[in-house]
């Protein structure tokens, strides 16, 4: 499969500074409000185009900024269209993505007239049908829940002029391509279209070709990089002594905010369960929880009420939460890419964060596989004799910093009941 046609500036100027970017002075004084000096990568090589008007693919991790890269763009060229039409239309695949682009954009267009709505499946329609009425110049939406209320002639499509599609591979593996082909028909053929994904596999490649002209492509990093903030380690641990081991990861230094990643929504329930008989505080999100639920459970792991947020692979794109120090795979993916997904919950914005996997026998070719696709190779301790966990001092990955360095602290080795073998 050719990928999709496209044109690249033979030359980009550096921009080190938002101020230099194209932006009107409302959008400039939002992002300052917002503590941001200078663009990431893709910000600066994507604004300037996308304002331009040119179709855009984005090929880039999580967490590399390109919320940013197209909601100012949309902002900008909005900025003198009068209220009370539909303009822009961001498609994601989960709410939590549809309301954190939704909560970014109310922040980046707070000094302008515009106007945001995120649309969401697992809420009433008839709310969110008197919302649409009520006037949203820039809409961000689930397909299945637009496709709903288009069907029943509650959104008007015909001003549009900007379509992004966000996350365009996830939503490939949540099986909503056909959702979005059938909106994608439905909208005026004239329009900017940005396409954002982490990978870009054969039917996000025909996907493009399809729908976008002559777009510019933003490529930041191949698709098995991580980001580069992230030190990577591991654990090997019997399955039944996990859950201990966890609790000993999580008593170190440095375990301010972390996210764990459990294989089912059963698992991720009864983890939580554990780490609250633990006197942990920790919340869970999954795709059975109820929306209230999950915004609760969010709210409550930002603002540090809860310090773990234990959750299924519907958290992996969806989360934008500040300052997540550590990943932690308590199930392990059993792909790379999936990997690279949960990991980038951490380091964002060219930050650090720590990324560490529990590992058991069965697990073990998973993980192999996930090193081979990474083409890194991640440190590991044996724990799979100890009994007790004899741990050493300070994570594996740990070890690579000077002594003065080291975020480890001696842990307790006393045995407690509940381990099995």
């Amino acid at each position: 499969m050719n990928e999709p046609k496209q044109t690249q500036a033979q030359e980009t100027p550096t921009i080190e500074l938002f101020d230099e970017l194209p932006l009107h002075d409302s959008l400039r004084k939002g992002v300052r409000e917002m503590g941001y000096v200078q663009p990431t990568p893709i910000q600066a090589r994507t604004i300037p185009e996308a304002v331009r008007g040119r179709d855009i693919i984005g090929s880039a991790q999580t967490g590399s900024g390109k919320t940013a890269a197209f909601l100012l763009p949309i902002l900008e060229r909005l900025m003198q269209h009068p209220r009370g039409r539909i303009y822009a239309l961001v498609l994601t695949p989960t709410r939590e993505l549809a309301l954190q682009v939704e909560g970014f954009l109310k922040l980046l267009g707070r000094h302008t007239h515009l106007r945001g709505l995120a649309v969401y499946g697992g809420v009433g329609m008839e709310d969110q049908r008197r919302r649409l009425h009520g006037g949203a110049e820039i809409i961000v939406a689930t397909p299945g829940r637009l496709l709903d209320h288009m069907r029943r002639g509650a959104v008007d499509f015909r001003s549009l002029e900007v379509l992004v599609l966000d996350e365009a591979d996830r939503m490939l593996d949540m099986g909503f391509l056909p959702d979005v082909r059938t909106i994608l028909h439905q909208l005026p053929k004239t329009r900017q279209t940005m396409l954002f994904s982490a990978t870009m596999p054969p039917e996000i490649i025909r996907l493009s070709q399809e729908f976008l002209t002559h777009p510019h492509l933003v490529r930041m990093q191949e698709r098995s990089a991580t980001a580069a903030g992230i030190t990577h380690s591991a654990y090997l641990v019997e399955a039944s002594r996990k859950t201990d081991v966890l609790c000993e990861l999580l008593g170190r230094e440095g375990m301010d905010s972390v996210l764990v990643f459990a294989r089912t929504k059963h698992r991720a329930d009864r983890l939580a369960r554990q780490l609250e008989m633990r006197k942990i505080k920790a919340a869970v999100i999954h795709g059975d929880k109820s929306q209230a639920h999950r915004v609760r459970a969010l709210e409550g792991f930002r603002n540090g009420r809860h310090r773990v947020l234990v959750a299924t692979d519907i958290a992996a794109r969806g989360i934008d939460v500040e300052g997540i120090s550590c990943v932690i795979n308590y199930d392990n993916p059993n792909d790379g890419d999936t990997y690279i997904h949960r990991v980038g919950r951490t380091a964002r914005a060219q930050r650090q964060g720590m990324a560490i996997s529990l590992v058991s026998r069965e697990e073990a070719d998973d993980f192999d596989r996930i090193e081979q696709h990474l083409g890194i190779k991640i440190t590991r301790e044996d724990l799979l004799s100890a009994y007790p966990p004899s741990f050493p001092s300070s994570p594996p990955s740990a070890r690579r910093y000077p002594p003065s360095q080291s975020r480890g602290r001696p842990v307790s080795h006393r045995p407690r009941q509940g381990y099995r073998f």
